[in-house]
């Protein structure tokens, strides 16, 4: 005879038998399903007709036409702790635009123009309007760079993540005709570098940021900085600059060699990932206005100015190079409507950086 097999209930000290939820492991579903309903309409906003899947389906199908040579480019990010901010105003619609927003310049930098975008939120407890909140903000940022939203994920982990305590990440696919793509690699000594402004940190650089701000200066996020013309809230939570619209309208007058999205590593570091071996980039800082909050900070918080260029974007959220010629031409053809800054040169050199 072998063993006997018993099984055991667990009793309550009432002596009724002992069970569970999966809510009472901190996972509540029909907030979920709150949460997924209320975000549904500003996801449909975004949809064009090359979406074929519907509400409920396990993938996202997009229909890709309309090319001759196409490849697509695809990419990934957060926002980082600018979230914190955000959980600190109280205010969460802006942090979905800038993820969509940096999801967008990252594939722009080689020529793609956004095709669909999936989002994944977590939070320790889910919070339906939070989540919603954050869901227009992508679902607006998604339409004004005509793209569609058409998958996420939203998931509780009490465990991973302290109460409402969230993160929040993006995917972004595009395409570009195989002919037009941005790779640097004609990049030559005597090419020029134009820059593309910022308004503010974008989304990098908040870790220092909150230290300086919260910790040693000891201000909240609805304090107004005379200085800054703002409140410390909405000093940091301004939308990342996209700049699909700006490629869109200097690439019909110029060949674009190269472009850098200026976000963590600053100017140098981004720069040099996308210049040759045989070519180094000199930037002249001051040929450019820096945004009051990185004198702010780098003041405030005794800051080295090496420092200040190595963590934040300094005013520059997109770098490109072009010829001599061709930023000529740029200049002559966009003296108002938008802003464009001469920063620099490219040189013989060794691939990097300097800023001089």
């Amino acid at each position: 005879m072998g063993r006997d097999r018993r099984i055991v209930w667990f009793l309550g000290n009432d002596g009724e038998d002992w069970k569970m939820k999966y809510k009472d492991s901190g996972v509540n579903i029909e907030k979920a399903k709150q949460a997924k309903s209320a975000m549904l309409e500003h996801v449909r906003k975004t949809w064009t007709p090359e979406v074929l899947s519907g509400p409920g389906a396990f993938g996202g199908m997009f229909s890709l036409s309309g090319y001759k040579n196409p490849v697509l480019v695809s990419s990934v990010d957060g926002v980082g702790t600018k979230l914190i901010v955000a959980r600190m105003a109280g205010r969460f619609d802006t942090v979905g635009q800038d993820l969509v927003n940096h999801c967008v310049n990252d594939i722009l930098v080689q020529g793609a123009r956004p095709l669909f975008f999936l989002d994944y939120i977590a939070s320790g407890s889910l919070n339906p309007g939070v989540v919603t909140s954050i869901v227009e903000g992508i679902s607006i940022a998604c339409r004004a760079q005509r793209c569609a939203l058409i998958g996420g994920e939203t998931a509780e982990m009490p465990d991973l993540y302290h109460g409402e305590d969230f993160d929040l990440a993006g995917c972004i696919v595009g395409v570009v005709e195989r002919d037009e793509i941005v790779d640097g690699s004609t990049v030559l000594p005597g090419d020029r570098v134009i820059g593309l402004p910022s308004n503010g940190l974008h989304t990098n650089g908040y870790s220092l940021a909150r230290k300086i701000v919260f910790d040693k200066l000891a201000l909240g996020p609805c304090d107004r900085v005379d200085e800054l013309g703002c409140t410390v809230a909405e000093a940091l939570l301004k939308v990342h600059v996209p700049y699909l619209d700006a490629f869109s309208r200097l690439s019909a007058v110029a060949k674009i060699k190269a472009m850098a999205h200026i976000t963590g590593g600053g100017i140098a570091d981004n720069l040099s990932r996308v210049l040759p071996r045989s070519c180094e980039a000199r930037i002249s800082k001051g040929s450019w206005p820096v945004p009051k909050i990185f004198d702010f900070l780098q003041r405030k918080g005794a800051v080295d100015e090496t420092e200040m260029y190595q963590v934040f974007n300094m005013g520059l959220g997109m770098t490109m190079v072009v010829s001599p010629e061709d930023e000529k031409r740029i200049l002559s053809s966009f003296k108002t409507g938008m802003e464009i800054h001469p920063v620099g040169e490219i040189v013989a050199g060794e691939g990097g950086v300097i800023l001089v």
